[in-house]
């Protein structure tokens, strides 16, 4: 395949916009921080205040419009800018006020800004400012190291089966950094925010699963083979783009994307005959200059074509590669069962739902308290719809592998939490 590719033509406007809502949560407990407020700037012109928002119970802001380069940016390399970086100042009574220094708006997107906000204490600074890196295709980042797909494991450490982690530690900075920080980071948050950094979310959405195909495969990769804790480190992946691949810590994460790693996070990229989930490494440049690598301005350019997603992973990894999975996740004591829970649903499955719907609605008042009855009735339904809209994921009114598992890993997160906002 040449050079020669067709790229998508835009509809030229006079202004752009990107669709932003902010979810503030405590620190200490991933609890919701109502009536915080959240001051809007452009980074270009910080002293102007573009708009101020207001968390609800559920430490959520309505959903507001920004203004975004022009769309065309994001089609093709080199070029300006093709996104716009906002100040978002978050106060609330007794937390630290945090500022996120650089969040990134797409054109044509829509996307969620969660922010963390420590407890106040004395010794304190007044403010916590989070520095958003560039993104990926916009930054100057060092090139990826080219490694063998498959990693030779002794015997004795290889596992039998693959499972997902709840959790990577993700460190900061390259391996032999030892001031870098290390974060306890969600396996599906991180995947999320590894392909809102990595590519723009106004692609196709062959390109955006073939993208977050090969982000699950090196991640889980990275984990299965325990490859940073065979040479001594205690951590899982780096964020270091000559190592890893760029997670970019406190960013913005786009809706698109977010919803398909919901639905996707437990595949992985595989071939005949190897336990092991491939490392499927990833390089910035056009279709031919990083063998053995996938291209990401090449896999956009083969999306705009109007190739599909198993052909755009075929064209940089190989014929015999396929998608696999596992149920297997780490830290869940109640796992997927395969049968989705709708209104009519009985048994023991909706009796353990409405129980960790239940604990989370004592954080999240907007999700009811349920009787714990075992029948998916009304009631039951408008708890997973109000949690489907908290969470950002498809309003159905139904509890499928996406939604369980959202509701699996925020009850976790409640149940190991030490401390309250309140």
């Amino acid at each position: 395949m040449d050079n020669t590719t067709k790229t998508l033509q835009p509809i030229v406007r006079d202004q752009y916009y990107g669709k932003l809502q902010v979810h503030v949560i405590c620190e200490a407990g991933h609890r919701p921080v109502d009536t915080a407020t959240i001051n809007i700037y452009d980074r270009n012109d910080p002293d102007v205040l573009i708009d101020s928002l207001v968390t609800n119970i559920s430490g959520t802001t309505k959903t507001i419009d920004l203004k975004a380069p022009a769309l065309e940016y994001s089609m093709q390399p080199p070029g300006p800018m093709p996104y716009s970086e906002y100040l978002l100042v978050a106060s609330a009574p007794g937390l630290q006020t945090v500022i996120i220094d650089g969040a990134q708006i797409l054109p044509e997107t829509s996307s969620l800004q969660t922010i963390s906000m420590p407890r106040l204490n004395s010794s304190d600074e007044n403010s916590k400012v989070i520095v958003i890196e560039p993104h990926y295709l916009y930054g100057n980042y060092p090139v990826n190291v080219y490694e063998p797909e498959v990693k030779e494991m002794p015997e004795s450490d290889a596992p039998t089966i693959i499972a997902i982690p709840e959790y990577l530690i993700v460190h900061n900075g390259i391996p032999s950094d030892n001031a870098a920080t290390d974060y306890n980071v969600e396996y599906r948050d991180y995947i999320k925010n590894v392909v809102s950094s990595i590519i723009y979310a106004n692609w196709t959405t062959a390109t955006i699963y073939a993208v977050i195909l090969s982000t699950l495969s090196f991640s889980l990769n990275r984990y299965f083979t325990n490859w940073y804790q065979r040479q001594g480190y205690s951590f899982h992946i780096t964020t270091s783009t000559a190592y890893d691949q760029l997670w970019i810590y406190g960013r913005n994460i786009y809706d698109n994307i977010s919803i398909a790693v919901d639905y996707m996070f437990n595949l992985f990229l595989a071939r005949p005959d190897i336990l092991q989930p491939i490392l499927t490494q990833r390089c910035r440049g056009t279709i031919v200059d990083c063998p053995k690598m996938m291209s990401l301005w090449g896999a956009k350019a083969l999306g705009d074509t109007g190739y599909d997603t198993m052909y755009i992973l075929h064209f940089y990894y190989g014929a015999d590669l396929f998608i696999s999975y596992t149920n297997e996740i780490t830290g869940l004591v109640f796992p997927w069962q395969g049968e989705e829970l709708k209104p009519g649903s009985k048994g023991g499955n909706v009796n353990a739902l409405q129980k960790i719907l239940s604990l989370i609605a004592r954080a999240y008042p907007a999700i009811p308290l349920l009787e714990e009855d075992g029948i998916f009735g009304p009631k039951t339904e408008k708890a997973v719809l109000a949690f489907q809209e908290i969470y950002h994921l498809p309003e159905t009114g139904i509890v499928d592998a996406a939604t369980w598992y959202s509701i699996r890993s925020l009850y976790n997160s409640l149940l190991q939490a030490e401390q309250h906002c309140r």
